[in-house]
């Protein structure tokens, strides 16, 4: 027993985000039950599973919409996330991208990522200070990362699906959070659009930690990551997409024979 607790302690201090026993229930039902896993830094992370499976609720609890009935939820190491409120949490570097996509669609692209910037927000930063080089520096390498350089006076309004949920992409990146959430990014999206994205986010988790909640199974195939499946609210299966496809729980709860 002992040794169990020395363990957890090493992993929560090590990690990026540590969950350990996080229920969480609304009118009598659990959508989080005892859930329990870890994000290593610079790791990224699949998470997929059945509607209802916990997966929306678990981001609510990490960003700090949801608090947790039970639990502990540690950010770093040691911060505590669930004495904590999303505006702060979302300070700690945390970014979390909703499926649909939320961009200024009457701003360019690049009036879009200079809003998101890192830093002051008050008017009268955003309406009258210059931008120093090394921001017009950093929105051209975000504008680069999320393949909109030949996009960067367009309207917002005027991108395709995907390229609205690249630049949703690239305005968190604006922020340089330590862990990203990324919830269904390839919903809606061409087949080009869906592997540019999963090379996006490749290229996005050696510098971030990012966890992406998707349904595309070959979309998560080409992620190459770590999996874990949650079914009704805790951790059904954790591993490679090749060993949690073959596990016979697995396949009777969530992909079926």
């Amino acid at each position: 027993m002992a040794a169990q607790m020395n363990e957890r302690k090493i992993q929560e201090v090590s990690s990026i985000l540590y969950l350990d026993g996080v229920s969480v229930s609304f009118d009598g039902f659990k959508a989080l039950n005892n859930l329990s896993f870890v994000i290593e830094p610079g790791e990224m992370r699949a998470i997929i599973g059945p509607n209802g499976a916990g997966k929306t609720t678990m981001m609510d609890v990490i960003t700090g919409k949801t608090k947790p009935d039970t639990g502990e939820v540690f950010f770093k190491g040691d911060i505590d996330l669930t004495k904590h409120d999303e505006a702060f949490i979302a300070n700690l570097g945390i970014g979390r991208k909703f499926q649909k996509p939320t961009v200024f669609e009457s701003q360019t692209v690049f009036h879009n990522l200079e809003l998101s910037l890192k830093g002051d927000k008050g008017v009268r930063r955003t309406l009258f200070a210059a931008l120093t080089d090394a921001e017009v520096a950093r929105i051209m390498e975000v504008l680069k990362i999320i393949r909109l350089t030949d996009k960067v006076n367009n309207l917002a309004g005027s991108l395709s699906h995907g390229q609205k949920q690249w630049l949703e992409i690239g305005m968190l990146l604006m922020q340089d959070p330590d862990l990203l959430l990324v919830d269904e990014p390839v919903a809606g999206m061409t087949d080009a659009e869906t592997e540019q994205t999963a090379i996006l986010l490749r290229e996005i988790s050696a510098n971030h930690s990012v966890v992406v909640v998707e349904h595309d199974m070959e979309f998560v195939r080409a992620l190459n990551s770590r999996v874990t499946v949650l079914h009704e609210g805790s951790v059904l299966a954790e591993g490679s997409l090749e060993a949690v496809q073959n596990n016979s729980r697995v396949i009777e709860v969530y992909l079926g024979r």
